[in-house]
């Protein structure tokens, strides 16, 4: 048995789900350098699956190899590229702002390499990166989620967790944040696989296909 499962199995309903929904298959490092995960979050940002991942293809393509195999411009690369080619990659000015902010801040060492992220706790590196523009705390979340593979992470203001978990419960109406994040301390140090669950518990029923970040 895994060993997440018999914490959250102590719980009846997330028993239950487990039993459903299966093993846990969180993808909890993706390969990616912080630097890289930034920038394909920023690129994503208020867009769909395929329209984000094509506009940073094309940002890719912009690179030292300009192969747009996943690679996107090394930091000093992508300060170097004109607004009109970054731009032409579908990018809005605020996302070509944010951008250019997370390469200085590579630069710079505030954004850490995997490396050194992985001498720092989550909350040092949320309170360091959301200093960054068009980076919030729910994408550092992420980071730290599917990039890092913190195993107890808990996105509060996810909109999917917290509607996984008002199906749980049975609720009306889902949690506030602050209530769900003392709702759910008990199941540390797996809130990273207890929020999995809850996206897969929003998403039952549903016709579409889950979400491609949290499946």
């Amino acid at each position: 048995m895994a060993d997440y499962a018999t914490l959250l199995g102590s719980d009846p309903g997330l028993a239950a789900a487990i039993a459903r929904i299966g093993p846990c298959t969180l993808r909890g490092d993706d390969g990616q350098e912080p630097y890289d995960a930034l920038l394909r979050a920023i690129a994503g940002q208020q867009l769909h699956g395929a329209a984000a991942r094509k506009i940073f293809g094309r940002l890719c393509l912009l690179g030292e190899q300009g192969t747009g195999d996943g690679a996107p411009p090394s930091p000093g690369r992508l300060l170097e590229l004109s607004e009109e080619s970054l731009r032409a990659c579908g990018l809005s000015g605020n996302k070509l702002l944010a951008m250019r902010g997370v390469a200085q801040a590579r630069l710079d060492g505030t954004v850490p390499s995997r490396a050194d992220a992985r001498t720092m706790t989550d909350e040092e590196l949320i309170v360091r990166l959301v200093t960054l523009r068009g980076i919030g705390r729910w994408t550092v979340e992420m980071l730290l989620m599917f990039t890092l593979n913190r195993p107890d992470v808990m996105p509060v203001d996810d909109f999917g967790v917290r509607e996984g978990w008002r199906r749980l419960r049975g609720l009306e109406l889902p949690p506030k944040p602050k209530a769900l994040k003392e709702e759910t301390a008990r199941f540390s140090p797996y809130r990273s696989t207890l929020a999995w669950y809850c996206w897969r518990m929003a998403e039952e029923g549903k016709k579409t296909a889950p979400n491609p970040l949290t499946a």
